[in-house]
């Protein structure tokens, strides 16, 4: 079928020029807040000496890469021939690492309303996620249940960089809005180690970059453990959980490692009656940025074998990051066409319950947005971390 979906990318960080243009969707005394001293939150204090958004992304008509709609459409949807893409944002998932609970999960909802007046109308192809604070789960499941009835907003987002393993009871308020609202939950590395989240690494803080960015996955095996051995699957069956931008081929060692001991420890676990990684393998969905690069591409095909890929993997480009994925060589030319297929798309209709056909889009309008060569506007800024990449 020639207009039969062909990408589906489930991680595009768009994000605000700045934060004024939030203050229209905040009440007092929240607005006056962020009028005064923005979000108020602190990245991870990593300096990446590669920057962390694309120098070539940053638009012509100003502001921070992932900014302008337009550039981003020209950029990578059009150039890519991205069907869908789910805006993952840029910079907002710091609001789970706010002391404040009512502050931060107000800027989470004028988030929200931002993105679905200004950006989901702009275009079909793009789709939202509903960005919560943990700090109060009980706000955050209101926030699940004012705006997950918008058609265009498929998913329940919120940072991995958290005080609390994701399968305590704690957060099961966001579990239950998600779960009826029939909305999928994602995880994105949010400020791991900043405010009140946990160190970055269960030995402590790290001393650069490249260590931060590579134990990112830590974290994600960390709360995979939990939502398991907690009983999440159990209490919520119809939960579908989203790592991205937490790589893929731990998920492997991981789940023989908890086969192997849920065999002498079940009786910790009582009430799971399947092992942990048919769990696993039936609720956790895995992004495939940054994706890992063995040297023989048959290990990472392996590795896709035995996390039943076809089922488990979701394609993401991380644009306008600088460790974007090309979906057109991002995997291994000599990987089967019905895996590609549904890694590129077919995972996520069925997770997102997209239609199957490409959106009707309108011809380009001549605009003026593009991307400066030389990064002129990002070069001063854009070695300071986005808060969780």
């Amino acid at each position: 079928m020639s207009n039969a979906v062909r990408i589906v990318d489930a991680d595009v960080h768009n994000t605000y020029r700045s934060t004024d243009e939030l203050l229209p969707y905040l009440p007092e005394p929240h607005r006056s807040r962020m009028a005064d001293g923005g979000l108020g939150y602190p990245g991870s204090g990593y300096y990446s000496v590669v920057g962390v958004l694309r120098r070539d992304a940053v638009p012509a008509v100003g502001g921070p890469a992932g900014s302008d709609p337009r550039t981003l459409q020209a950029q990578l949807l059009d150039a890519y021939g991205i069907d869908y893409a789910i805006l993952t944002g840029g910079g907002i998932l710091g609001v789970s690492n706010l002391t404040d609970p009512d502050y931060a999960c107000a800027v989470a909802s004028a988030y929200n309303d931002w993105l679905i007046e200004k950006w989901l109308p702009l275009d079909p192809r793009f789709l939202g996620a509903i960005v919560v604070s943990t700090t109060d789960p009980e706000l955050a499941a209101r926030e699940i249940d004012r705006v997950g009835s918008h058609p265009r907003m498929v998913e329940v987002l919120m940072g991995s960089g958290q005080p609390r393993l994701l399968g305590q009871r704690y957060f099961h308020p966001i579990y239950a809005a998600a779960e009826r609202n029939n909305l999928p939950v994602a995880i994105h590395p949010g400020t791991e180690g900043a405010g009140i989240a946990n160190p970055p690494t269960p030995a402590g803080y790290p001393t650069n970059y490249i260590q931060w960015h590579t134990n990112l996955s830590l974290n994600f095996a960390a709360h995979v453990v939990s939502l398991v051995c907690d009983g999440v699957f159990v209490k919520f069956p119809r939960l579908k959980f989203v790592c991205v931008e937490g790589g893929v081929s731990w998920l492997a060692p991981l789940m023989w490692r908890l086969d192997k001991n849920f065999k002498a420890l079940r009786s910790d676990t009582p009430w799971l009656t399947r092992m942990p990684s048919e769990y696993i393998k039936d609720h956790v969905r895995l992004t495939t940025q940054p994706i890992e690069e063995p040297e023989d591409p048959r290990d990472l095909l392996r590795i896709f074998e035995i996390v039943e890929a076809e089922r488990t993997l979701l394609y993401s480009s991380d644009y306008p990051h600088w460790d974007f994925d090309n979906p057109h060589t991002a995997f291994p030319p000599s990987m089967p066409a019905h895996l590609r297929r549904r890694i590129m798309a077919e995972n996520a209709i069925e997770l997102y319950g997209l239609p199957s056909t490409r959106p009707d889009v309108a011809p380009a309008v001549a605009t003026t947005a593009g991307s400066r060569a030389d990064g002129s506007v990002a070069a001063a800024a854009a070695h300071a971390p986005d808060p969780g990449e």
